[in-house]
């Protein structure tokens, strides 16, 4: 079995999947839309963006565990990811060997969080 699709509720579609191509090389499929965006990885894994007022949701609001990972060929590119994040301004920790992982852990935009590791 192979997982086919996740779909995430975010604040904003078009920004959150701008990120995720930046940082993490995922692909747009189709055309860049604020209400619902799609992105694939090279493994043929999608990703649905949706944005948080199609169900009347007046905030995103994942349980406190909630997140996605992105699994990296080396401690070294883990590291280039967290400098990069920090150097454009966003608030992220310094990588830290957790749960047998050299890894951090931050809130995106688009309000989940995600999870840098190898």
């Amino acid at each position: 079995m192979k997982l086919n699709h996740i779909n995430l509720t975010v604040t904003n579609p078009i920004a959150t999947q701008a990120f995720l191509v930046k940082y993490f090389q995922l692909k747009l499929m189709g055309k860049e839309n604020d209400t619902i965006s799609f992105l694939s990885d090279d493994n043929g894994m999608v990703i649905s963006l949706a944005n948080m007022k199609l169900g009347m949701e007046s905030e995103v609001q994942y349980p406190a565990t909630f997140h996605i990972g992105f699994i990296q060929e080396s401690e070294e590119r883990v590291n280039e990811i967290n400098q990069q994040l920090q150097v454009d301004g966003f608030n992220v920790p310094a990588p830290s060997r957790q749960h047998g992982s050299w890894t951090f852990y931050f809130l995106a935009p688009g309000g989940f969080t995600i999870e840098v590791l190898c």
